[in-house]
């Protein structure tokens, strides 16, 4: 099986099952968040789930457009995982959606 060496803001279909609770679950895109020494050096990943189901006034959430579709980043949903989950890079974010992306964790999790 080969690893992928994914880049911060690439955007990968990843198998993220089994999950628990109301944990995003299925094959679907997701983001990746942590930073490329990271993504080098570990086993796993920092990543916000993608989902088609939109929430436009929902704080924790980033509307982008993903692989020619409507979509958002689920950031109340951010989680860390292996990279073997990972299936097929499809798209990257933008420079602006990148840097809305750090607004909206920083607004979540920061100080």
């Amino acid at each position: 099986m080969t690893i992928l060496t994914p880049k911060r803001y690439e955007i990968y279909f990843a198998d993220l099952n089994p999950t628990l609770g109301s944990e995003i679950s299925k094959i679907r895109p997701v983001v990746i968040i942590s930073d490329d020494n990271m993504n080098n050096h570990l086993e796993t990943i920092v990543v916000c789930p993608i989902t088609s189901k939109l929430h436009p006034t929902w704080r924790t959430r980033l509307q982008i457009t993903c692989a020619d579709q409507q979509a958002e980043i689920a950031v109340d949903q951010i989680q860390t995982i292996s990279k073997t989950r990972l299936k097929k890079n499809i798209d990257q974010l933008s420079i602006d959606e990148a840097s809305q992306l750090r607004r909206i964790i920083t607004e979540m999790y920061g100080e």
